[in-house]
């Protein structure tokens, strides 16, 4: 059976409003972080995929920065290794450590990278294995706390992901970072996609995630906001926990020149499309 007129008119009317979208964002990059419950679900990965593999079918550069929190975690009761958060970052152990490479490193960076090409646009896994990719040091908490093998980026090596774009290739970059003594760090992926955008000088950075977007202290979103009202949401304490380094990460690349900076609802499908290819979109957008 055919669809109804109505169907073709709301199908016509989305890609209509498209359309000036499409031309404005042509050629241009657009940093990507991966994570959160658009993991989990399959409905919602699959759909991931196939707004990925379209963004680069219509024009679009796309580079993805992963997470893999709820995949590490229950790897972590698998293997009886307890962990704890301090201000978004996982205190991380030689025991975390050797589960956040087996998963993040290895499994969720293949397992995203395979979606994407089964959608029909070519991908490859960067990770620690095949690169060298974030150069990192040692992440000392504000209050002096040692979290343990937790990194901070000093530097994103682009030249391998400015080749892959140059061969129509996505970039699918898992957030383990190298040190100076060629130690391992596990970094807050939200943080490491940020860097990406600053190094590549994105077009767009997309922070997805589990809540609707920076919300008031009423709980309302705010749907867009200044880098200034950001930095006094962050001062005020209005956001908090694993919400902190992601504003961070928006903040400081719409300042190095990405010209904005969105967090947006993951559990919303097709949440990357509709933010990109909508006036509306479906977060908060920081420019």
């Amino acid at each position: 059976m055919g669809i109804t007129r109505k169907q073709a008119e709301n199908i016509a009317s989305v890609l209509s409003e498209g359309m000036p979208y499409i031309q404005r964002f042509y050629g241009k990059i657009i940093v990507v972080k991966y994570g959160g419950a658009a993991m989990s679900d399959e409905s919602l990965k699959n759909g991931f995929a196939r707004d990925i593999a379209l963004m680069k079918l219509v024009g679009m550069k796309p580079v993805i920065v992963h997470g893999g929190g709820p995949q590490i975690a229950r790897e972590l009761i698998k293997a009886g290794v307890i962990s704890d958060f301090q201000s978004g970052h996982r205190i991380t152990d030689k025991a975390t450590m050797a589960v956040v490479k087996k998963v993040l490193g290895i499994q969720v960076n293949n397992e995203i990278s395979s979606l994407i090409s089964k959608s029909g646009a070519q991908s490859k896994g960067l990770n620690f294995k095949n690169s060298k990719i974030v150069r990192a040091s040692k992440l000392i908490n504000e209050s002096g706390l040692d979290l343990g093998l937790v990194g901070q980026v000093d530097k994103i090596n682009t030249r391998e992901i400015k080749n892959l774009i140059l061969q129509d290739i996505i970039p699918v970059i898992s957030p383990i970072g190298l040190d100076r003594k060629s130690q391992y760090l596990n970094i807050n992926a939200d943080s490491v996609a940020g860097k990406v955008a600053e190094s590549l000088r994105a077009e767009k950075l997309i922070l997805l995630t589990d809540v609707k977007g920076i919300t008031d202290k009423k709980g309302k979103l705010l749907s867009k906001i200044s880098s200034a009202k950001a930095n006094k949401i962050l001062k005020n304490g209005i956001v908090k926990d694993g919400m902190v380094p992601k504003l961070i990460a928006a903040v400081e690349a719409a300042k190095s020149g990405v010209s904005s900076a969105h967090i947006i609802d993951g559990r919303v499908p097709h949440a990357v499309m509709l933010e990109i290819l909508t006036k509306e979109g479906v977060g908060t957008l920081i420019s």
